[in-house]
């Protein structure tokens, strides 16, 4: 039979691999955002190249037609007989302003050239960011992939221990929801007292459970317990619906929490008999002095006010240190 020790090493195991699963998603959401960022960046840049090449196209159609029409002038007028030393004011002139309007369409078809030069390399600066974001991408998912299976594999080897405990999963022995300790913590985004069945684990007593870790590590402490007295723990209750907890409320007063402030609704607390429920009783030291170990304690006003000897919780912040 599996040691109930090993049971606390696979919980721990299984909130490692699940833990690390949660990180490695979270880095591939932040680099999939600075992908985004990335991709916008450059597409802004490519839009505004392209928006200037737009401009600069508008200027240079008027400038081609004016240096096409003054050198016609200057071919049929000035030009001809400035090369024959006849020239005039008129037509040294209209060389001028044709010089000038040449150099001016020089600079616009280099400064054309240059932004589709740097338009070109912005689009093979952005092919290739896509290729490296691509390639990183399907490496953390395949990251991802293992780290899934990897936790799916302890879930299940845990869920399987359990069943081999006597605790009446389902069947086939597959993992079940309500044992795994990676979801225990889901239990809080539920009022106390409504907890789904889905989010409950059974205990090995019939018609008891509680949430995964607590469980978990009351099955480990019941094993020692039964090694120790050669029986299983005696369990009166356990996880409690708000109904359940508004009955005992009204038939027990003094002795039971407001409905609605029970440890019992948030399936952390247990009931106990068969000794235990006798204070100094041999049950009830040897509980006292090993619950801790897995993470169970006798709280504090359970000695006092209202005297409750058989009332135990779960400490999960204890439980995490184990």
């Amino acid at each position: 039979m599996r040691d109930p020790g090993s049971l606390t090493e696979l919980r721990r195991e299984a909130e490692k691999a699940s833990k690390d699963l949660e990180v490695a998603t979270r880095a591939l959401e932040e680099r999939r955002a600075e992908i985004q960022a990335s991709e916008r960046e450059l597409t802004g840049k490519l839009r505004e190249l392209q928006e200037a090449e737009r401009a600069f196209a508008q200027v240079r159609q008027p400038l081609s037609e004016i240096v096409g029409v003054l050198y016609q002038q200057s071919g049929s007028n000035g030009l001809e007989s400035f090369l024959a030393g006849n020239g005039d004011t008129s037509a040294l002139r209209a060389m001028a302003s044709t010089t000038h309007i040449v150099a001016q369409r020089n600079q616009v078809l280099q400064e054309s050239s240059r932004l589709q030069a740097e338009r070109e390399r912005v689009a093979a600066q952005a092919q290739e960011l896509r290729a490296d974001n691509l390639l990183a991408e399907a490496q953390m998912n395949a990251e991802i992939e293992t780290l899934k299976a990897r936790s799916d594999k302890i879930v299940k080897t845990l869920t399987q221990a359990l069943v081999k405990l006597g605790v009446k999963i389902d069947k086939s022995g597959q993992a079940a929801n309500g044992c795994n300790p990676t979801r225990a913590t889901l239990t809080g985004d539920f009022p106390n007292g409504l907890i789904p069945k889905l989010y409950l684990c059974p205990l090995q007593q019939r018609g008891h459970e509680l949430r995964a870790d607590a469980a978990i590590a009351f099955i480990s402490l019941n094993e020692a317990y039964r090694k120790r007295f050669g029986r299983h723990m005696c369990v009166t209750d356990s996880y409690r619906s708000l109904a359940e907890q508004q009955s005992v409320y009204y038939r027990r007063p003094g002795l039971a929490a407001i409905p609605g402030r029970s440890n019992h609704g948030l399936g952390l607390a247990v009931d106990l008999c068969g000794g235990v429920q006798n204070f100094r009783s041999p049950q009830f030291n040897w509980l006292e002095a090993n619950g801790k170990k897995f993470g169970w304690i006798h709280p504090q006003w359970a000695y006092v006010s209202p005297f409750e000897p058989w009332h135990w919780e779960y400490d999960p912040k204890l439980g995490s240190l184990l």
